[in-house]
Protein backbone atom coordinates (compact mmCIF):
# COMPACT_ATOMS: atom_id res chain seq x y z
CA UNK A 1 0.00 0.00 0.00
CA UNK A 2 1.19 3.62 -1.19
CA UNK A 3 2.21 5.59 1.65
CA UNK A 4 -0.68 8.34 0.26
CA UNK A 5 -3.27 5.74 0.26
CA UNK A 6 -2.28 5.41 3.98
CA UNK A 7 -2.52 9.12 4.63
CA UNK A 8 -6.21 9.36 2.79
CA UNK A 9 -7.15 6.21 5.10
CA UNK A 10 -6.37 8.16 8.17
CA UNK A 11 -7.64 11.44 6.79
CA UNK A 12 -11.11 10.30 6.42
CA UNK A 13 -11.28 7.34 8.66
CA UNK A 14 -11.71 4.94 6.01
CA UNK A 15 -11.10 1.57 8.00
CA UNK A 16 -9.86 -1.68 5.78
CA UNK A 17 -7.46 -3.59 3.90
CA UNK A 18 -8.95 -5.09 1.12
CA UNK A 19 -7.67 -4.97 -2.57
CA UNK A 20 -10.87 -3.39 -4.04
CA UNK A 21 -11.12 -0.64 -1.62
CA UNK A 22 -7.30 0.27 -2.27
CA UNK A 23 -8.03 0.52 -6.05
CA UNK A 24 -10.80 2.82 -5.15
CA UNK A 25 -9.10 4.94 -3.62
CA UNK A 26 -6.06 5.01 -5.64
CA UNK A 27 -8.24 5.88 -8.70
CA UNK A 28 -9.92 8.90 -7.02
CA UNK A 29 -6.43 10.03 -6.12
CA UNK A 30 -5.15 9.58 -9.67
CA UNK A 31 -8.11 11.67 -10.91
CA UNK A 32 -8.44 14.15 -8.25
CA UNK A 33 -6.01 16.47 -10.01
CA UNK A 34 -8.24 16.32 -13.32
CA UNK A 35 -11.63 18.04 -14.40
CA UNK A 36 -13.06 14.89 -15.40
CA UNK A 37 -16.27 13.86 -14.36
CA UNK A 38 -16.66 10.93 -12.18
CA UNK A 39 -19.48 8.67 -11.67
CA UNK A 40 -19.08 6.44 -8.20
CA UNK A 41 -21.31 3.36 -8.29
CA UNK A 42 -22.24 0.99 -5.04
CA UNK A 43 -24.61 -0.41 -3.34
CA UNK A 44 -26.42 1.11 -0.32
CA UNK A 45 -24.08 2.12 2.62
CA UNK A 46 -20.66 1.23 1.12
CA UNK A 47 -19.61 4.62 1.81
CA UNK A 48 -19.87 6.28 -1.67
CA UNK A 49 -19.82 9.74 -0.32
CA UNK A 50 -16.32 9.91 0.98
CA UNK A 51 -14.71 9.21 -2.31
CA UNK A 52 -15.97 12.67 -3.80
CA UNK A 53 -14.37 14.63 -0.66
CA UNK A 54 -11.43 12.82 -1.65
CA UNK A 55 -11.45 13.90 -5.00
CA UNK A 56 -12.10 17.42 -4.21
CA UNK A 57 -9.39 17.64 -1.47
CA UNK A 58 -6.56 16.66 -3.52
CA UNK A 59 -7.90 18.72 -6.52
CA UNK A 60 -7.04 22.21 -7.61
CA UNK A 61 -10.52 23.09 -6.79
CA UNK A 62 -9.90 22.10 -2.87
CA UNK A 63 -10.16 26.00 -1.87
CA UNK A 64 -13.13 26.35 -3.85
CA UNK A 65 -16.97 25.32 -2.88
CA UNK A 66 -17.91 21.98 -2.14
CA UNK A 67 -21.80 21.02 -2.04
CA UNK A 68 -23.39 17.38 -1.49
CA UNK A 69 -26.29 17.30 -2.99
CA UNK A 70 -28.97 14.08 -2.59
CA UNK A 71 -31.06 14.02 -5.79
CA UNK A 72 -33.62 11.84 -4.05
CA UNK A 73 -34.55 13.75 -1.40
CA UNK A 74 -34.99 16.77 -3.15
CA UNK A 75 -39.30 17.00 -4.33
CA UNK A 76 -39.36 17.13 -8.26
CA UNK A 77 -41.06 20.04 -8.33
CA UNK A 78 -38.63 22.04 -7.29
CA UNK A 79 -35.23 19.98 -8.34
CA UNK A 80 -34.49 22.51 -10.82
CA UNK A 81 -35.04 25.50 -9.10
CA UNK A 82 -32.55 23.62 -6.46
CA UNK A 83 -29.63 23.12 -8.82
CA UNK A 84 -30.31 26.18 -11.80
CA UNK A 85 -31.61 28.90 -9.69
CA UNK A 86 -34.77 30.98 -10.22
CA UNK A 87 -36.03 34.12 -11.70
CA UNK A 88 -38.64 36.26 -9.26
CA UNK A 89 -42.04 35.09 -9.73
CA UNK A 90 -41.10 32.35 -12.20
CA UNK A 91 -43.59 29.89 -10.04
CA UNK A 92 -45.46 30.30 -7.28
CA UNK A 93 -43.64 30.96 -3.80
CA UNK A 94 -41.28 32.90 -5.81
CA UNK A 95 -41.11 35.62 -4.03
CA UNK A 96 -37.41 36.87 -4.94
CA UNK A 97 -34.51 35.46 -6.97
CA UNK A 98 -32.33 32.61 -6.12
CA UNK A 99 -29.09 30.99 -6.92
CA UNK A 100 -28.80 27.54 -7.45
CA UNK A 101 -26.58 24.93 -6.45
CA UNK A 102 -24.45 25.42 -9.83
CA UNK A 103 -23.91 28.74 -9.04
CA UNK A 104 -22.95 28.88 -6.06
CA UNK A 105 -20.20 25.99 -6.47
CA UNK A 106 -18.73 27.83 -9.47
CA UNK A 107 -15.22 27.05 -9.20
CA UNK A 108 -15.30 24.32 -6.54
CA UNK A 109 -17.37 20.88 -6.84
CA UNK A 110 -20.91 19.48 -6.95
CA UNK A 111 -21.62 16.00 -6.23
CA UNK A 112 -24.59 14.62 -7.25
CA UNK A 113 -25.86 11.44 -4.91
CA UNK A 114 -28.51 9.36 -6.34
CA UNK A 115 -28.25 11.06 -9.78
CA UNK A 116 -30.86 8.02 -11.13
CA UNK A 117 -33.63 9.85 -9.18
CA UNK A 118 -32.94 13.05 -11.07
CA UNK A 119 -36.32 13.35 -13.78
CA UNK A 120 -35.58 13.10 -17.30
CA UNK A 121 -36.46 17.57 -18.54
CA UNK A 122 -33.52 18.00 -15.13
CA UNK A 123 -31.36 15.26 -16.90
CA UNK A 124 -31.92 17.55 -20.29
CA UNK A 125 -30.25 20.51 -18.52
CA UNK A 126 -27.48 18.73 -16.53
CA UNK A 127 -26.39 17.77 -19.77
CA UNK A 128 -25.76 20.49 -21.21
CA UNK A 129 -24.48 21.65 -18.14
CA UNK A 130 -22.00 19.14 -18.38
CA UNK A 131 -20.98 20.22 -21.98
CA UNK A 132 -21.09 23.55 -22.65
CA UNK A 133 -20.88 24.86 -18.81
CA UNK A 134 -24.08 26.98 -19.42
CA UNK A 135 -27.07 26.80 -17.17
CA UNK A 136 -30.56 28.96 -17.37
CA UNK A 137 -32.42 29.92 -14.32
CA UNK A 138 -35.82 28.80 -13.96
CA UNK A 139 -38.08 31.32 -15.43
CA UNK A 140 -35.14 32.79 -17.26
CA UNK A 141 -33.88 32.46 -20.45
CA UNK A 142 -30.77 34.28 -20.05
CA UNK A 143 -27.72 31.49 -20.15
CA UNK A 144 -24.90 31.62 -17.80
CA UNK A 145 -21.98 30.28 -17.45
CA UNK A 146 -20.07 28.33 -14.40
CA UNK A 147 -16.96 26.47 -14.00
CA UNK A 148 -18.03 23.15 -11.85
CA UNK A 149 -16.71 19.94 -11.44
CA UNK A 150 -19.42 17.28 -11.31
CA UNK A 151 -19.13 14.04 -9.36
CA UNK A 152 -22.18 11.79 -8.91
CA UNK A 153 -23.07 8.56 -7.37
CA UNK A 154 -25.76 6.05 -7.63
CA UNK A 155 -26.60 2.62 -6.54
CA UNK A 156 -28.66 1.68 -9.15
CA UNK A 157 -27.75 -0.08 -12.16
CA UNK A 158 -28.12 2.85 -14.77
CA UNK A 159 -27.53 0.49 -17.74
CA UNK A 160 -30.74 -1.27 -16.98
CA UNK A 161 -32.24 2.52 -15.99
CA UNK A 162 -31.38 3.24 -19.39
CA UNK A 163 -32.91 0.58 -21.26
CA UNK A 164 -36.37 1.07 -19.11
CA UNK A 165 -36.41 4.72 -20.02
CA UNK A 166 -35.32 6.15 -16.68
CA UNK A 167 -32.04 7.40 -17.39
CA UNK A 168 -30.85 9.26 -20.42
CA UNK A 169 -27.78 6.84 -22.17
CA UNK A 170 -25.71 10.61 -23.35
CA UNK A 171 -26.08 11.52 -20.11
CA UNK A 172 -24.68 8.02 -18.93
CA UNK A 173 -21.73 8.33 -21.27
CA UNK A 174 -20.76 12.13 -20.16
CA UNK A 175 -20.80 11.26 -15.91
CA UNK A 176 -18.91 8.18 -16.32
CA UNK A 177 -15.67 9.64 -17.69
CA UNK A 178 -14.35 8.21 -14.94
CA UNK A 179 -15.91 5.46 -12.91
CA UNK A 180 -15.21 4.29 -9.56
CA UNK A 181 -16.89 1.30 -7.97
CA UNK A 182 -17.21 0.91 -4.37
CA UNK A 183 -17.36 -3.13 -3.34
CA UNK A 184 -19.93 -4.37 -1.24
CA UNK A 185 -18.78 -5.64 1.99
CA UNK A 186 -19.61 -9.50 1.31
CA UNK A 187 -16.81 -9.05 -1.39
CA UNK A 188 -14.59 -7.70 1.35
CA UNK A 189 -14.42 -9.84 4.46
CA UNK A 190 -11.06 -9.05 5.01
CA UNK A 191 -12.16 -5.59 6.14
CA UNK A 192 -15.43 -6.85 8.58
CA UNK A 193 -13.58 -7.34 11.98
CA UNK A 194 -11.64 -3.96 10.99
CA UNK A 195 -14.44 -2.00 10.94
CA UNK A 196 -16.23 -4.28 13.76
CA UNK A 197 -13.28 -3.36 15.96
CA UNK A 198 -13.42 0.59 14.92
CA UNK A 199 -17.35 1.16 15.66
CA UNK A 200 -17.04 -1.07 18.74
CA UNK A 201 -14.16 1.30 20.28
CA UNK A 202 -15.67 4.30 19.12
CA UNK A 203 -19.62 3.40 20.80
CA UNK A 204 -17.75 2.06 23.86
CA UNK A 205 -15.92 5.59 24.42
CA UNK A 206 -19.21 7.60 23.27
CA UNK A 207 -21.41 5.65 25.57
CA UNK A 208 -18.83 5.21 28.40
CA UNK A 209 -18.83 1.40 28.99
CA UNK A 210 -16.38 -1.30 28.28
CA UNK A 211 -15.94 -2.35 24.53
CA UNK A 212 -17.93 -5.03 23.22
CA UNK A 213 -15.30 -8.27 22.03
CA UNK A 214 -16.52 -11.75 20.03
CA UNK A 215 -15.94 -15.21 20.64
CA UNK A 216 -14.61 -17.43 17.75
CA UNK A 217 -17.71 -18.82 16.78
CA UNK A 218 -19.75 -15.15 16.51
CA UNK A 219 -16.90 -14.39 14.65
CA UNK A 220 -17.36 -16.79 12.14
CA UNK A 221 -20.43 -15.31 11.83
CA UNK A 222 -19.72 -11.89 11.37
CA UNK A 223 -17.86 -12.87 8.30
CA UNK A 224 -20.12 -14.82 6.73
CA UNK A 225 -22.77 -13.19 7.09
CA UNK A 226 -24.02 -11.12 3.86
CA UNK A 227 -24.22 -7.81 5.22
CA UNK A 228 -27.36 -6.68 2.94
CA UNK A 229 -26.76 -3.16 4.16
CA UNK A 230 -23.17 -2.99 4.00
CA UNK A 231 -21.15 -0.88 6.36
CA UNK A 232 -24.21 1.00 7.49
CA UNK A 233 -25.40 -2.12 8.55
CA UNK A 234 -22.65 -3.38 10.46
CA UNK A 235 -22.51 0.04 12.32
CA UNK A 236 -25.66 -0.24 13.22
CA UNK A 237 -25.30 -3.64 14.39
CA UNK A 238 -22.45 -2.75 16.40
CA UNK A 239 -23.73 -0.07 18.21
CA UNK A 240 -26.60 -1.90 18.57
CA UNK A 241 -24.82 -5.05 20.73
CA UNK A 242 -22.88 -2.17 22.47
CA UNK A 243 -25.87 -0.61 23.95
CA UNK A 244 -28.52 -3.85 24.92
CA UNK A 245 -25.80 -6.64 25.61
CA UNK A 246 -25.05 -6.52 29.07
CA UNK A 247 -22.05 -9.20 28.85
CA UNK A 248 -19.08 -7.54 26.72
CA UNK A 249 -18.28 -11.17 25.40
CA UNK A 250 -21.02 -11.72 22.71
CA UNK A 251 -21.90 -15.07 21.63
CA UNK A 252 -22.54 -16.30 17.94
CA UNK A 253 -25.98 -17.05 19.59
CA UNK A 254 -26.31 -13.42 20.64
CA UNK A 255 -25.29 -11.78 17.37
CA UNK A 256 -27.38 -14.34 15.09
CA UNK A 257 -30.50 -12.16 17.49
CA UNK A 258 -29.07 -9.43 15.64
CA UNK A 259 -29.21 -10.85 12.23
CA UNK A 260 -32.45 -12.28 11.60
CA UNK A 261 -31.85 -12.91 7.94
CA UNK A 262 -28.73 -14.93 8.59
CA UNK A 263 -28.29 -17.90 6.32
CA UNK A 264 -25.23 -20.12 6.48
CA UNK A 265 -25.52 -21.69 3.46
CA UNK A 266 -24.72 -20.22 0.48
CA UNK A 267 -27.91 -20.80 -2.20
CA UNK A 268 -28.01 -19.99 -5.64
CA UNK A 269 -29.17 -16.46 -6.18
CA UNK A 270 -32.91 -15.04 -6.41
CA UNK A 271 -32.99 -13.39 -9.74
CA UNK A 272 -35.00 -10.35 -9.82
CA UNK A 273 -36.39 -8.40 -12.91
CA UNK A 274 -35.90 -5.18 -13.55
CA UNK A 275 -38.56 -3.50 -11.85
CA UNK A 276 -36.87 -5.32 -8.64
CA UNK A 277 -39.55 -8.42 -8.42
CA UNK A 278 -38.96 -12.19 -8.67
CA UNK A 279 -38.53 -13.01 -12.26
CA UNK A 280 -41.11 -15.80 -13.19
CA UNK A 281 -39.42 -18.81 -15.52
CA UNK A 282 -40.56 -18.75 -18.63
CA UNK A 283 -42.04 -22.12 -20.03
CA UNK A 284 -39.34 -22.23 -22.82
CA UNK A 285 -36.25 -21.89 -20.75
CA UNK A 286 -37.84 -24.79 -18.16
CA UNK A 287 -38.50 -26.54 -21.11
CA UNK A 288 -34.70 -26.35 -22.67
CA UNK A 289 -33.55 -27.26 -19.14
CA UNK A 290 -35.57 -30.22 -18.43
CA UNK A 291 -35.00 -31.69 -22.39
CA UNK A 292 -30.59 -30.62 -21.23
CA UNK A 293 -31.03 -32.88 -18.23
CA UNK A 294 -33.00 -35.54 -19.53
CA UNK A 295 -30.39 -35.74 -22.61
CA UNK A 296 -27.60 -35.84 -20.58
CA UNK A 297 -29.17 -38.37 -18.15
CA UNK A 298 -29.74 -40.85 -21.29
CA UNK A 299 -26.03 -40.52 -22.43
CA UNK A 300 -24.76 -41.48 -18.50
CA UNK A 301 -27.07 -44.41 -18.87
CA UNK A 302 -25.89 -44.93 -22.45
CA UNK A 303 -22.44 -45.38 -21.67
CA UNK A 304 -22.85 -46.94 -18.30
CA UNK A 305 -24.69 -49.71 -19.87
CA UNK A 306 -21.72 -49.86 -22.54
CA UNK A 307 -19.53 -50.33 -19.48
CA UNK A 308 -21.09 -53.26 -18.52
CA UNK A 309 -21.26 -55.12 -22.22
CA UNK A 310 -17.50 -54.00 -22.14
CA UNK A 311 -17.04 -55.75 -18.75
CA UNK A 312 -19.39 -59.40 -20.40
CA UNK A 313 -17.56 -59.20 -23.74
CA UNK A 314 -14.48 -59.07 -22.11
CA UNK A 315 -12.80 -63.10 -21.32
CA UNK A 316 -9.86 -61.69 -19.22
CA UNK A 317 -12.07 -60.35 -16.57
CA UNK A 318 -13.00 -63.68 -16.35
CA UNK A 319 -16.27 -62.16 -14.07
CA UNK A 320 -18.61 -65.05 -12.93
CA UNK A 321 -22.52 -63.71 -13.21
CA UNK A 322 -25.38 -65.61 -11.69
CA UNK A 323 -28.49 -66.01 -13.61
CA UNK A 324 -30.41 -63.11 -11.35
CA UNK A 325 -27.74 -60.49 -12.15
CA UNK A 326 -27.85 -61.75 -16.29
CA UNK A 327 -32.01 -61.22 -16.39
CA UNK A 328 -31.01 -58.02 -14.88
CA UNK A 329 -28.58 -57.22 -17.22
CA UNK A 330 -30.39 -58.00 -20.13
CA UNK A 331 -33.38 -55.94 -18.90
CA UNK A 332 -30.97 -53.00 -19.07
CA UNK A 333 -30.68 -52.92 -23.25
CA UNK A 334 -34.32 -53.63 -23.78
CA UNK A 335 -35.00 -49.55 -24.26
CA UNK A 336 -31.41 -49.01 -25.12
CA UNK A 337 -28.43 -50.35 -26.47
CA UNK A 338 -29.01 -54.00 -27.80
CA UNK A 339 -27.45 -57.04 -26.19
CA UNK A 340 -25.03 -58.46 -28.81
CA UNK A 341 -23.32 -61.61 -28.26
CA UNK A 342 -20.10 -61.97 -29.56
CA UNK A 343 -18.79 -64.43 -26.50
CA UNK A 344 -20.08 -65.94 -23.68
CA UNK A 345 -17.94 -65.36 -20.79
CA UNK A 346 -16.88 -67.89 -18.25
CA UNK A 347 -19.68 -69.26 -15.98
CA UNK A 348 -22.75 -67.42 -18.56
CA UNK A 349 -24.88 -69.50 -20.00
CA UNK A 350 -27.51 -67.94 -22.64
CA UNK A 351 -30.14 -70.53 -21.02
CA UNK A 352 -30.19 -67.84 -17.93
CA UNK A 353 -32.46 -65.57 -19.92
CA UNK A 354 -34.77 -67.95 -21.47
CA UNK A 355 -35.17 -69.79 -18.00
CA UNK A 356 -35.94 -67.01 -15.95
CA UNK A 357 -37.53 -64.21 -18.29
CA UNK A 358 -39.92 -66.28 -21.01
CA UNK A 359 -41.32 -63.01 -21.90
CA UNK A 360 -37.97 -61.75 -23.28
CA UNK A 361 -37.74 -63.00 -26.79
CA UNK A 362 -34.62 -63.21 -28.88
CA UNK A 363 -36.12 -62.22 -32.35
CA UNK A 364 -37.28 -58.86 -30.33
CA UNK A 365 -36.25 -56.02 -32.85
CA UNK A 366 -34.53 -53.09 -30.59
CA UNK A 367 -34.45 -49.63 -32.01
CA UNK A 368 -32.29 -47.03 -30.06
CA UNK A 369 -34.00 -43.55 -30.22
CA UNK A 370 -32.64 -41.39 -32.19
CA UNK A 371 -30.82 -38.10 -30.18
CA UNK A 372 -30.46 -35.94 -33.48
CA UNK A 373 -32.01 -32.61 -32.21
CA UNK A 374 -33.54 -32.08 -35.76
CA UNK A 375 -35.54 -35.09 -34.89
CA UNK A 376 -36.50 -33.76 -31.51
CA UNK A 377 -37.49 -30.85 -32.97
CA UNK A 378 -39.68 -32.40 -35.84
CA UNK A 379 -41.30 -34.48 -33.22
CA UNK A 380 -42.37 -31.57 -30.37
CA UNK A 381 -43.67 -29.68 -33.62
CA UNK A 382 -45.47 -32.70 -34.69
CA UNK A 383 -47.23 -33.34 -30.89
CA UNK A 384 -47.94 -29.83 -30.57
CA UNK A 385 -49.95 -29.67 -33.63
CA UNK A 386 -51.66 -33.01 -33.11
CA UNK A 387 -52.75 -31.78 -29.81
CA UNK A 388 -54.47 -28.80 -31.00
CA UNK A 389 -55.86 -30.29 -34.04
CA UNK A 390 -53.45 -28.41 -36.65
CA UNK A 391 -54.40 -24.81 -35.06
CA UNK A 392 -50.74 -23.14 -35.68
CA UNK A 393 -51.37 -20.24 -33.30
CA UNK A 394 -51.67 -22.41 -30.08
CA UNK A 395 -49.17 -24.64 -31.26
CA UNK A 396 -46.53 -21.99 -31.70
CA UNK A 397 -47.30 -20.85 -28.03
CA UNK A 398 -47.36 -24.35 -26.82
CA UNK A 399 -43.28 -24.47 -28.22
CA UNK A 400 -42.49 -21.10 -26.63
CA UNK A 401 -41.84 -19.60 -30.19
CA UNK A 402 -43.55 -17.04 -32.33
CA UNK A 403 -46.04 -18.22 -35.22
CA UNK A 404 -43.61 -17.13 -37.60
CA UNK A 405 -40.98 -19.24 -37.05
CA UNK A 406 -43.59 -22.09 -36.55
CA UNK A 407 -44.67 -21.78 -40.54
CA UNK A 408 -40.54 -21.44 -41.02
CA UNK A 409 -40.00 -24.64 -39.06
CA UNK A 410 -43.13 -26.51 -40.74
CA UNK A 411 -41.68 -25.54 -44.18
CA UNK A 412 -38.10 -26.35 -43.40
CA UNK A 413 -39.00 -30.24 -42.16
CA UNK A 414 -41.80 -30.55 -44.42
CA UNK A 415 -44.12 -31.56 -41.81
CA UNK A 416 -48.03 -32.22 -42.94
Amino acid sequence: MSADIQRIKQRFEIIGNSPALNRAIDIGLQVAPTDLSVLITGESGTGKEVFPQIIHSYSARKHGTYIAVNCGAIPEGTIDSELFGHEKGSFTGAHDSRKGYFEVADGGTLFLDEVAELPLSTQVRLLRVLESGEFLRVGSSKAQKTDVRVIAATNINLIEAIQNGRFREDLYYRLNTVPINIAPLRERTEDISLLFRKFASDFAEKYRMPTINLDDEARRVLISYKWPGNVRQLKNVTEQISVIEESRLVSASKLLGYLPDYNPTKLPAIITNKSGGISEPSFSSEREILYKILFDMRNDVNDLKKLVLDMLHSEKDNIDIHSENASLIKNLYKDGIPFVETSKPSGFEQKNFSQEHSDIQDTEEIVEESLSLVDKEVEMIKKALEKYNGKRRQAAQELGISERTLYRKIKEHNID
